[in-house]
């Protein structure tokens, strides 16, 4: 193709883990490009306060944060640009990248810091109360129900954990579970039955969200028997997903290999990726933590270690 670009570094993601990765690349003289993809600023553009972020002690927005760490990333000189990665090869060095089906970028270095997207169930109010009662991350937003009720949807290890952790926190939680069990492990269900201000709902179905100003209540179907089924309303503050995470990592799985769920294997303790030059970070790469901070450590590891193998490339 003619429309080809050569370039040294290219980062592709713009969540704290791209943008960190763009502030040292840069400052390391790596000049590089940084595609923003399909959601600039990732997913804590959709938090509504932060407070867990060292360096904000009033808290921040997750605009306004992330606005911040482009900035920051602009300062040193990052090409910024709108686009997506629709396409890769890998199959050498320099790495073929296609963005919007059309232009081809040839890369001596890459980092991949596309992230994940939340799963949710699909429902209108999902988004009429997106920050106004519904979240996808208890750790990021539980705080802000403190002494409240919430509901967590899910049956694995990942909602049991969410339950756990807003216990302490939330007066009331309630589990709803669409099946008549847990997919958990045995001892996350132990856990879970033996805290008391833990209520589980087997074989419940949240159907829609109510309240006027944010969430103050979820309609539920209670399944009774094979064709029984009844109408239940609960009272809660928060409603959060833990139904799963889906690592935007298509276009690479061709080229290197992925967990079970789909998120990039890396070396242990690094961001390399089997194909050296090749380096994942942030929450593409993280199925345990998924927090902003260990996003943004990742992307200062992977900007330091496309550094070391450009030096001795």
């Amino acid at each position: 193709m003619n429309n080809t670009e050569k370039i040294k570094c290219l980062i592709i993601g713009s969540g704290p883990a791209g943008y960190t990765a763009a502030i040292y690349a840069s400052r390391a003289n790596l000049n590089p490009v940084l595609y923003e993809g399909i959601e600039p600023g990732g997913q804590l553009t959709t938090t509504t306060t932060i407070e867990n972020f060292p360096g904000y002690p009033d808290g921040v927005d997750g605009v306004t944060m992330m606005e911040d760490f482009r900035k920051q990333a602009l300062k040193f000189g990052t090409d910024i640009r709108r686009g997506i990665a629709t396409d890769a090869d890998l199959s050498s060095c320099p790495f073929k990248i296609t963005i919007d089906g059309e232009k081809v970028l040839e890369t001596e270095s890459l980092i991949i810091a596309t992230g994940a997207t939340a799963k949710y169930l699909g429902l209108p109010d999902e988004q009429k109360y997106a920050g106004m009662g519904v979240s996808a991350c208890a750790t990021c937003d539980g705080f802000f129900y403190r002494k409240k009720n919430v509901a967590v949807v899910g049956g694995g290890d990942t909602a049991c954990e969410e339950a756990l952790y807003l216990s302490t926190l939330a007066n009331q939680v309630y589990m709803i579970v669409r099946k008549p069990y847990f997919r958990a492990s045995q001892i996350m269900q132990e856990k879970v039955f033996s805290t008391p201000n833990i209520k589980v709902l087997f074989e419940h179905n949240t159907i829609g969200l109510f309240g006027e100003n944010g969430v103050e209540g979820a309609h539920l179907i209670k399944r009774m028997g094979e064709a029984d089924e009844e109408k239940v309303d609960i009272a809660i503050d928060g409603f959060f997903l833990a139904i799963g995470h889906t690592p935007n990592t298509e276009i690479f799985k061709k080229w290197l290999p992925t967990n079970e769920n789909g998120y990039l294997l890396t070396e242990n303790g690094t961001p390399k990726t089997r194909i050296p030059g090749v380096f994942a970070a942030g929450d593409v790469a993280d199925p345990d933590y998924r927090q902003a901070i260990t996003a943004a450590g990742s992307g200062c590891k992977a900007a330091l270690e496309a550094d070391r193998y450009l030096m001795i490339k």
